[in-house]
């Protein structure tokens, strides 16, 4: 008996040259290393920093000593998602109250999504500002759930002028990874999905750009 393919929903955005960044990190420089017309072959020259495009966070990121990716088991990096729509929040800032709601779900999950629609500026200058962040109140509440990460559709879980970093460190202390700059949220509500968001394998690592999905059950 034939059984349907699951539908396999693409989460990340495009790295190249002139993709938005965080302020004051170094654009990816992409060049031809090879080409078929010189070569026979072609390869891609590539120079990036760690926390490039639809990227993970390890919590040695930010807390002196703390785990580093290449030190997790891959099994970290995939797991149960639920998508925490708080798209129509009208505040700067997502309440507890705002996400009360998943309780319920939160605790048969391994990754919560924050849905906040700032996807839809990628690539333009509102994208860096002003987009939603977790109150320290509500990264507490959702770091207690023993989740295995957060993501989220903007550049970084805390505002980007933020030196305090309390969203991060909030999270990292309960040995949480952080996903940031994902896209295309919206078309996971209601639906019950796997996450992935493997890193490559980088020695010591702090972060990596990932190719994150959701398999749709």
């Amino acid at each position: 008996m034939n059984r349907p393919a699951p539908d396999v929903i693409d989460l990340t955005h495009f790295i190249s040259s002139t993709m938005p960044v965080f302020p004051g990190t170094e654009p990816p420089a992409i060049t031809d290393a090879f080409t078929i017309e010189r070569n026979g072959f072609a390869e891609k020259m590539l120079r990036l920093v760690s926390h490039t495009g639809t990227h993970i966070d390890a919590p040695g990121h930010i807390l002196p000593g703390a785990a580093r990716l290449d030190g997790m088991a891959a099994d970290r990096f995939l797991g149960p998602g639920l998508v925490l729509d708080v798209s129509a929040v009208r505040e700067r800032t997502i309440g507890v109250n705002d996400i009360l709601h998943y309780e319920a779900e939160l605790r048969r999950v391994d990754f919560a999504l924050l849905l906040t629609g700032w996807a839809r500026f990628w690539g333009a200058a509102e994208y860096f500002g002003p987009y939603p962040v977790l109150s320290p109140s509500a990264a507490q509440w959702l770091a207690d759930f023993g989740l295995k990460g957060l993501g989220v559709d903007a550049i970084s879980v805390d505002e980007v002028d933020s030196t305090a970093l309390v969203v991060h460190r909030t999270l990292f202390a309960k040995d949480m990874v952080i996903i940031e700059n994902l896209a295309g949220l919206e078309s996971l509500i209601g639906k019950g999905f796997i996450f992935t968001c493997l890193p490559l394998k980088i020695v010591d690592a702090d972060g990596s750009p990932i190719r994150a999905v959701a398999i749709v059950k």
